[in-house]
């Protein structure tokens, strides 16, 4: 099993005598966190998660109306991956340890990718449904509901402990998104009925249920890996699953005849036709950050600490939709949005208390284990 980002990294010492020699064994975890990786993934999930909603509901805004192709456009960016991956192709080919620099990922995890990407096209298309009837502030309080539901299948997927500070969070985060689904007059947009509001807010609600069961999925198949996986693989991975992603979307956009109507779309865009282009090209490369920024976080560190990240990211997506976009903020969206928070308060809180556990156990395991641990002869005084 992943540990998550809030576990101690554990060292198992055994101890063996022979002939009055003693050998001792450290037995280090298969994942070990980089906490500089850690980071720049981070960076990478902040930039993709903030500017593809934006992006995305300007889309909607000045005249885009095409579902599918919002959905497609939201796995799309996957040929950029194609640079990275050449450099590190070259820079696997040229190095002495071909055991270590193996780099194509192992069939399974091309199974898993294909299969994940498949539930990944859907939530898109949920997500983006959603969108087109409910603001971005809105859509973002909705989408902070991911983290609950990442924490219960990652307790039941990779048996993350389930404490009752996650329970609290689970429960307050969820009334919030019950104050949302309320206020359905308040901040409606301007041509969208209270059937299609409510639509929007079902969909959007089951596309965080439905990524949050993604997640830890691709948590359990970087575990399930035989060898250790490298950036290659993991970029890989995301590849294979955006590609199976797209193409769940192209499907959609050839039944409903979405590519003949984009030159159309896009000559009557309101900010005009190229920049029409340049607002799909930036949209895909952000959601393929955001994608590339969400398997590094999973691998170096847990689902769980993804959703946590990208709960924290929530508040910072609905100020810059009130900032860009001049959203209303009402007060049942502010009592939401605080629910929220305190939710995430709660887990954090949580996890110090199990972090400071864990730390206590393991200091008394291993003053336990040298104490009792065999002396060597040499160690007993002479007479």
């Amino acid at each position: 099993m992943v540990t998550s980002a809030m576990d101690i990294e554990k060292l198992e010492i055994l101890g063996t005598t022979h002939n009055g020699n003693s050998n001792t064994r450290i037995e280090k975890p298969k994942k070990t966190k980089n906490w500089l990786l850690v980071i720049i993934n981070c960076a990478i999930v902040f930039v993709g998660a903030i500017g593809s909603p934006l992006l995305m509901r300007l889309y909607y805004l000045h005249g885009g109306s095409h579902i599918w192709l919002s959905s497609f456009i939201a796995s799309a960016g996957f040929p950029i991956l194609i640079i990275p991956l050449m450099f590190l192709f070259i820079r696997s080919r040229s190095s002495a340890d071909k055991i270590s620099s193996s780099f194509w990922m192992e069939h399974k995890l091309f199974l898993w990718g294909a299969i994940l990407g498949v539930l990944y096209g859907l939530v898109t298309f949920m997500y983006a449904l959603g969108l087109s009837y409910i603001p971005v502030s809105t859509s973002s309080l909705l989408m902070a509901t991911q983290l609950c539901f990442i924490a219960f299948f990652s307790w039941l997927i990779v048996k993350q402990k389930f404490t009752a500070f996650i329970i609290n969070a689970v429960v307050v985060m969820t009334l919030g998104s019950v104050l949302l689904g309320i206020n359905t007059d308040g901040d409606r947009p301007v041509g969208v009925s209270k059937a299609q509001y409510l639509l929007g807010f079902v969909l959007t609600l089951s596309a965080a249920a439905l990524a949050g069961l993604i997640m830890p999925l691709i948590e359990l198949a970087f575990s399930k890996a035989i060898r250790n996986l490298s950036y290659s693989s993991l970029l890989q991975f995301q590849f294979v699953l955006s590609v199976f992603s797209a193409t769940v979307c192209v499907i959609g956009m050839l039944a409903n005849k979405d590519f003949q109507a984009i030159p159309r779309e896009a000559n009557d865009f309101g900010l005009g036709k190229a920049n029409y282009y340049i607002i799909m090209v930036a949209t895909a490369i952000t959601w393929q950050l955001s994608g590339v920024g969400t398997m590094g976080v999973i691998f170096y560190a847990s689902a769980l600490f993804n959703g946590i990240l990208s709960s924290v990211l929530i508040p910072l997506t609905g100020v810059a939709a009130v900032m860009f976009y001049h959203e209303s903020f009402t007060s049942l969206k502010g009592m939401a949005l605080a629910l929220c928070l305190w939710g995430l308060c709660s887990y954090f809180y949580g996890e110090y208390k199990m972090m400071n556990k864990v730390m206590n156990n393991e200091s008394t395991k291993r003053l336990d284990k040298v104490e009792n641990e065999p002396k060597r002869l040499d160690d007993y005084e002479e007479p």
